[in-house]
């Protein structure tokens, strides 16, 4: 199986870069393909523009879908987004692994999802969600966030994760197709011993070395 791993995270010794090195490991050790994107080691840039394309369809006024059409009907993307494209189409499975900052993806994540699921090549044209480019391939968020795991619960300090998530595992990957698997969840890693986060990481590896036959969820049932 082959899996690509989107890792965003600045600082390669914190318990997200454990977490992508167990992954790394595990997925290998299993027979499986990993390929990495480390887009801090990238020096990705988030910011969208014309630097996206070496193409061009209006040199007056720039609106990125028409830009990415264009693009994809002449072969007039940047080689990066070209060869970050290549990576999504051809994975079996997609992981994002992260820290969750404001409710929501680090911004050199999101900005990878800006410029690199492009219209035309990852979706329109009709083709959403149960009929997406990307239907068959499966998608998993790995992440930890801030505060401890009562605070995301339902009635919680933070609310429901399941909510904050909503708009990543259905705005973005069910969008453009991908089958969903629950999210790895490692709450408040600051706030655990290295007994706990060793723990976190062993059920992690676990759970990665069966992930081939792991059925799908729907958002909500988790």
């Amino acid at each position: 199986m082959r899996v690509f791993i989107v890792y965003a995270h600045p600082e390669p010794k914190s318990f997200n870069g454990a977490l992508l090195h167990t992954a790394v490991d595990t997925l290998s050790a299993a027979g499986h393909e990993p390929v990495i994107s480390d887009l801090y080691a990238m020096g990705f840039d988030p910011v969208s523009g014309r630097h996206n394309f070496t193409s061009v369809r209006n040199p007056d006024y720039f609106k990125q879908q028409l830009e990415e059409l264009h693009a994809d009907e002449v072969g007039g993307f940047a080689p990066l987004i070209e060869a970050e494209l290549a990576k999504v189409e051809a994975c079996d499975l997609m992981i994002w692994q992260f820290p969750l900052w404001w409710f929501g993806l680090p911004a050199i994540l999101k900005g990878w999802v800006d410029r690199v699921l492009v219209m035309g090549r990852t979706y329109g044209g009709g083709r959403f969600y149960d009929t997406g480019v990307f239907r068959g391939k499966r998608a998993l968020l790995s992440l930890t966030t801030g505060a401890p795991e009562a605070a995301y619960r339902r009635g919680g300090f933070n609310g429901d994760i399941e909510a904050i998530l909503r708009p990543i595992h259905r705005g973005i990957l069910r969008f453009v197709g991908f089958d969903l698997l629950a999210p790895n969840l490692v709450f408040g890693p600051a706030h655990q011993t290295d007994t706990e986060l060793k723990a976190a990481l062993g059920a992690y590896a676990g759970r990665l070395r069966a992930i081939e036959s792991e059925a799908p969820i729907e958002v909500g049932e988790y």
